[in-house]
């Protein structure tokens, strides 16, 4: 039986949580969903520029850690991502 490894997608800087790229859109990605590397998961704005952050890794999105248009700080986990099962 493998163990299950988890990667938490971090935050390197503070600003606004958006889990989708405008309101009433539907999220970038949702727990479940498979990412790859350059997908993009949320974005976070600082001082009304709009950075795209992108998985980093392939996976599944196994829990979503910040509530959308939350601030978010430096370092704080934004999403837990797993193995594909």
């Amino acid at each position: 039986k493998l163990s299950m490894i988890l990667v938490a997608s971090r935050r390197p800087s503070v600003g606004l949580f958006w889990r989708s790229p405008q309101p009433g859109a539907p999220p970038f990605v949702d727990v479940g969903q498979a990412v790859g590397p350059d997908d993009t998961v949320c974005i976070i704005e600082v001082m009304k520029l709009m950075n795209h952050v992108k998985a980093g890794v392939a996976g599944v999105v196994r829990s979503v850690e910040a509530e959308n248009g939350a601030m978010v700080e430096h370092g704080q986990v934004l999403f837990v991502l797993g193995p594909a099962t």
